[in-house]
């Protein structure tokens, strides 16, 4: 690791918020602990974690996103869904056109959890890039590149998300 990120939020209080992040972290317990239970057993735990997490992203294009949108290819409706609420995770909004959606994420509730159940760094990177391959299947659906050139839980500032139309 680069360094440590301590991942606080900056924004508390609110209930609502506190709600949304506190199921957030719960379906982050359920991800780690079934993965490390296939991990103990002699799976694959990679394989298995990226091969389901894909499949909820196919599922959550279609239910969260698409079924919403005028046009189910529009970058900016996507990127307009995708953000729709900033504060869970101190979303910082840095560019949303027809061909760019780029978005920084600056506090992670995943990551609070995996920490909290006592999972190494290496884990909780290893969590977080496997919980990224919904955002992987978003950009396929989408028909873009995704990039993530920054990650909290590799000790990042932010977590920085960009999906790109392909040309």
């Amino acid at each position: 690791m680069a360094k440590y990120n301590e991942n606080k939020p900056v924004h508390t209080g609110d209930p609502v918020v506190e709600a949304k992040r506190a199921c957030i972290e719960h379906r982050a317990y359920w991800m780690a602990l079934i993965l490390d239970e296939v991990r103990k057993a002699g799976g694959d735990m990679e394989k298995v974690g990226r091969a389901a997490i894909n499949r909820c992203g196919c599922f959550q294009i279609n239910e969260n996103f698409k079924d919403k949108m005028t046009d189910p290819m529009s970058m900016k409706e996507f990127g307009a869904q995708f953000v729709a609420e900033p504060i869970t995770f101190e979303n910082k909004t840095v560019e949303i056109t027809d061909d760019v959606m780029h978005v920084e994420m600056h506090y992670c509730p995943l990551l609070n959890a995996w920490r909290k159940l006592g999972f190494s760094d290496e884990d909780c990177a290893l969590f977080c890039d496997i919980a990224m391959e919904g955002d992987r299947q978003f950009a396929r659906d989408m028909d873009c590149e995704f990039a993530l050139t920054k990650k909290i839980a590799e000790g990042d500032d932010c977590c920085d998300l960009c999906f790109t139309r392909k040309k």
